[in-house]
């Protein structure tokens, strides 16, 4: 359990760190801006549902509780709450072509607090209390009680079992499974708080993807390392191949240790960020059309998308670990396939020395 909180605090402080500034969906403060204008702009000149769209499904540095299609109003005034969040830490700086400077490049990295951060913060602290809970629980009985202590106890049995030790091994598999289901759980509680209305999903930045594919990417670096040692993973760069084919092999291989986490990042951003539009959009149908009967249609299709969306929490957490585990266990195989190689290099010269007697 140390472990497991140890894991949780390194793998939030490298998505923290990721995505307060350049994290926005693709989109960035200025699209966000821009989403917040549209749908400030949507009273006055008919419901721009893209902008609407666009600035829910983007981070900003405001959180609204609002209702759908309304205007964006201060702090206190119903029917829109808007908590505005810290902003202009950093000063803009101008390029002598009169061009903002992004972030590091002008001295100064806005670390404030943006609504996608929030909402990890908050899946943080839900992690961390559901496993403090469930670690404290009573050891002596074999069956937990309650539902909730046995879905739990079910999902972690389930990672440790069917995704750590069979993708990584018995041997080896145990040691990963606190980073495992650190991230199964904190990609779990992000996915679920975007499904409550007025949160926002943070695995819908491309951002705190990136940061969690960076985490499993250094886990299996080590994991390599540590089985193959230092001579092992740099070998296995050259794919086993004669030395003139090195210069082919050597970029291909420094590519593949790379299109892994970029798979788990587009896979788990794509996935997560499609299917909020795909439901702002059902739904922004009735405003498209301007006619009240497309609801009749429209909400129950949107309701459909939702429960698959609850459904699309669980596989996405899912497929998120049992890839991870999946590279962990293909860079602990590593320093086994070394020591087959010794194995039957050493056979081959014991049988060419029995012939030879």
């Amino acid at each position: 359990m140390r472990k497991a909180m140890v894991l949780v605090a390194s793998l939030f402080a490298a998505v923290a760190w990721a995505s307060p500034e350049h994290g926005e969906a693709g989109v960035g403060e200025h699209g966000a801006a821009a989403g917040g204008h549209d749908a400030a702009a949507a009273g006055e000149h008919g419901e721009d549902v893209p902008g609407y769209i666009l600035h829910h499904v983007t981070d900003s540095r405001e959180m609204e509780i609002e209702v759908p299609l309304g205007q964006p109003i201060h702090l206190g005034t119903l029917p829109t709450l808007l908590i505005p969040f810290h902003d202009g830490a950093c000063t803009p700086t101008m390029t002598d072509h009169g061009e903002v400077m992004p972030g590091l490049m002008s001295g100064c990295l806005d670390l404030s607090l943006t609504k996608h951060t929030v909402f990890m913060f908050a899946s943080a602290a839900l992690l961390l209390i559901t496993m403090l809970v469930w670690s404290n629980r009573d050891k002596t009985k074999l069956v937990p009680r309650g539902t909730g202590a046995n879905l739990i106890e079910m999902l972690v049995l389930f990672v440790r079992d069917e995704l750590a030790i069979k993708n990584i091994g018995k041997e080896e598999g145990p040691r990963y499974v606190p980073y495992l289901l650190t991230a199964f759980f904190f990609i779990l509680f992000m996915n679920l708080l975007g499904l409550v209305p007025w949160m926002s999903t943070a695995t819908g930045n491309i951002a705190v993807t990136l940061a969690l594919a960076v985490c499993t990417f250094i886990v299996t670096q080590v994991a390599s390392i540590r089985a193959a040692g230092i001579g092992g993973y740099l070998k296995h760069l050259t794919g086993g191949v004669a030395p003139w084919l090195w210069p082919i092999m050597i970029p291909v291989e420094i590519l593949g240790l790379f299109t892994k986490p970029f798979a788990l990042t587009m896979r788990l951003f794509a996935n997560m960020l499609a299917g909020h539009v795909v439901l702002f959009f059902l739904l922004g149908l009735i405003f498209i059309l301007g006619h009240p009967g497309v609801a009749a249609v429209s909400v129950p299709f949107a309701f459909a998308i939702y429960l698959l969306e609850l459904f699309v929490a669980f596989v996405q957490a899912y497929v998120f670990t049992m890839l991870s585990a999946l590279f962990i266990g293909m860079g602990v195989a590593m320093g086994h396939h070394g020591h087959d190689d010794h194995g039957h290099e050493g056979g081959a010269s014991h049988d060419h020395g029995g012939a030879h007697h």
